[in-house]
């Protein structure tokens, strides 16, 4: 594994270009493409931080959190030390299965770097520019690695990228944040290597654990930058050493893009896909065509005899396998990742939304029903440009005919991306519980105008 066309460790790579990215160099588009993501994270940590599976998190910082003034969005009454509320954030705001991912590297970058962006950013009284600069480069460095070390790979042995490599994403920012030195961001890279970790074993039983994979990243990034701060040393062979990243994780690895140039047109960022659908990303391609074809085509669920599915390999064993289990899930975890339920509620209720991804579906008769019509298959021809294209297909047998779709980028990509009034009513449904519609209009504007904000902390009074 060498790196090509640079004399630089990877570790020492990748701090060279989180020091010398700015925010006066970045374009006006992906600037506005930061604040973009920036409120769907927000909207998204609100609601989460309500979530049953939050709580343990908020009990834990009311007991040994700190005397701090980390904001913990949507609980106006909890503040704790950044590392804390970094952890609240990331988890509340990965619960609800709707935020954003960087498909060629399959993880949510937003999850575990604005967590991160926010809570140093009120520490150190940082400003709204420096706040969407560091999210930049968080995303570039936890997207370039997740990238590099093959999704695919890292799934095959049991772990999520999204974890493994979100603590080196809220490092980027973190050590954007505090204006740590290259070599001070390479030791903290180094020690990032002794912590990150983020296991699948949650299929099995449908744990909540993958929900804190994001704000454990954010929380640890934050140590980890606090320590090189202070002159703690970590190997600079972090990623491509013999028993570094590279190898521990994957395998079939190709490190040659972490030394690139920063492309504003061609950056993760740029390639982030957000979420209309309330589940797993392997799940959003088919759900878009059965909610199509059952609309246009007006199908009535009496009327469907089967709905067959055609998938990427790298799903199947996510939301499609074991089929007997996957067709009979217990929890709200479970149904997240379970494309037969996905599908079902889709082709019941014309929605996949919180609502139909609730408790009360589960026994539901009549999805219980649904569930048995559908059938999940590995398509070959799907994997072609995976994981740059995540295609579906889908085939649903009816009384009245057989209505076929293919879909190659579905709704949220960055080739079918939503818009901003689309992003803005999302954000409004999913803080409806959380924020009046006053509230809701004061954070949107305060979003669209965060580059003016001398100081984060008067943002984050809104949350």
């Amino acid at each position: 594994m060498q790196i090509q066309g640079q004399q630089l460790k990877a570790a020492d790579s990748l701090s060279k270009l989180t020091k010398e990215t700015k925010y006066e160099n970045l374009s006006s588009s992906l600037i506005d493409l930061a604040k973009f993501l920036t409120l769907d994270f927000v909207g998204l940590a609100a609601r989460g931080s309500h979530f049953t599976t939050t709580k343990p998190i908020h009990n834990y910082i009311k007991k040994f959190g700190g005397d701090g003034r980390g904001t913990v969005i949507g609980s106006k009454d909890l503040k704790a030390q950044p590392q804390y509320s970094a952890l609240a954030n990331g988890t509340a705001s990965h619960s609800l299965e709707l935020d954003d991912v960087i498909n060629e590297a399959s993880l949510h970058p937003a999850v575990a770097v604005f967590p991160a962006a926010l809570s140093t950013s009120e520490y150190y009284d940082g400003s709204g520019k420096n706040f969407l600069e560091s999210a930049v480069v968080g995303y570039e460095v936890m997207g370039r690695l997740g990238k590099a070390l093959n999704p695919s790979n890292v799934y095959t042995r049991g772990f999520h990228p999204t974890g493994v490599f979100g603590i080196f994403g809220a490092i980027a920012t973190a050590s954007k944040v505090m204006n740590l030195s290259e070599e001070q961001t390479s030791n903290a890279f180094g020690i990032a290597g002794s912590q990150a970790a983020a296991s699948m074993e949650f299929l099995e039983s449908g744990a909540w654990t993958k929900r804190i994979h994001p704000g454990w990243a954010a929380h640890s990034g934050i140590i980890a930058t606090e320590l090189a701060k202070d002159g703690f040393v970590g190997p600079n062979t972090v990623i491509e050493g013999n028993k570094g990243l590279a190898h521990s994780y994957s395998f079939d690895t190709d490190l040659s893009i972490l030394g690139d140039p920063f492309i504003f047109e061609n950056s993760q960022m740029s390639r982030t896909s957000i979420k209309p659908h309330a589940c797993c990303r392997y799940k959003q391609g088919p759900l878009d065509i059965i909610l199509k074809l059952v609309t246009e085509n007006d199908i009535s669920p009496e009327e469907i005899d089967n709905i067959n599915v055609y998938m990427v390999e790298t799903g199947m064993p996510i939301v499609s396998w074991p089929e007997e289990e996957k067709r009979n899930p217990k929890n709200t975890v479970d149904i997240q990742f379970s494309m037969p339920f996905g599908a079902a509620v889709a082709a019941l209720y014309r929605k996949t939304l919180l609502e139909e991804y609730s408790q009360k579906n589960i026994n539901n008769p009549d999805v219980k029903n649904m569930m048995k019509k559908v059938h999940c298959y590995h398509d070959p021809d799907l994997d072609k440009e995976f994981p740059k294209k995540w295609p579906s297909r889908v085939v649903i047998e009816t009384s009245k005919g057989t209505f076929t779709e293919y879909l190659e980028y579905p709704k949220g990509d960055p080739e079918n991306q939503l818009s901003w009034q689309e992003l803005i009513d999302k954000f409004k449904y999913v803080t409806e519980p959380v924020y009046s519609v006053i509230e809701q209009e004061n954070i949107i504007d305060a979003v669209r105008n965060l580059d003016r904000f001398d100081n984060i902390n008067e943002f984050t009074k809104l949350l």
